[in-house]
């Protein structure tokens, strides 16, 4: 699998190991930066990353960052993108099998290496759980990005917020 990843100067060595640990898994390991300890600014490492994977260089990205927010949510300003900020296991898998991320982000001093490598495990060895719901909530959502009709509609997930008072989204 080729993996797309990106970090801020907060976080190189942490970067750096993660991937070591995707070529010592057979990935094959598209590195965009930074590559020292120079401050610089984690959006335009997430923008690099982000546009490997919608341009199909990469499958999947990873952003790292010193919180993992900031780095996050510029991947996610990437049309085509959808980044998930994890700090566990279960979450980088529902991000996978749920909402089918193709990018996720942690945060390279909040989450140790060990679980980092968990979470990555994880996220690549989950699959997309393909449904209608799933299909047509990552429809709207990814609508969200050039649809200037829906930012200012107040009922645009009514659908889905009726199908939850009808318990329609039971627990797990």
């Amino acid at each position: 699998m080729k993996i797309s990843i990106g970090c801020d100067h907060i976080v190189t060595d942490e970067k750096n190991n993660l991937v070591a640990y995707l070529e010592g898994k057979g990935h094959e390991v598209i590195d965009n930066g930074t590559y020292d300890k120079e401050r610089t600014h984690y959006p335009i490492y997430g923008k690099k990353t982000a546009e490997k994977v919608t341009s199909g260089e990469a499958d999947l990205g990873i952003v790292v960052c010193g919180t993992g927010v900031g780095i996050s949510v510029s991947s996610n300003k990437v049309n085509g993108i959808r980044s998930a900020l994890v700090g566990d296991v279960e979450t980088a898998r529902y991000a996978k099998e749920v909402l089918n991320a193709n990018v996720i982000g942690m945060g390279g001093r909040i989450v140790g290496e060990g679980l980092r490598e968990n979470i990555i495990d994880v996220f690549l060895e989950s699959e997309y759980q393909q449904s209608e719901e799933n299909d047509k909530m990552i429809e709207r959502i990814d609508a969200l990005v050039a649809n200037e009709e829906a930012k200012n509609d107040d009922h645009y997930f009514d659908e889905f917020l009726e199908k939850w008072d009808n318990g329609g989204y039971p627990d797990k």
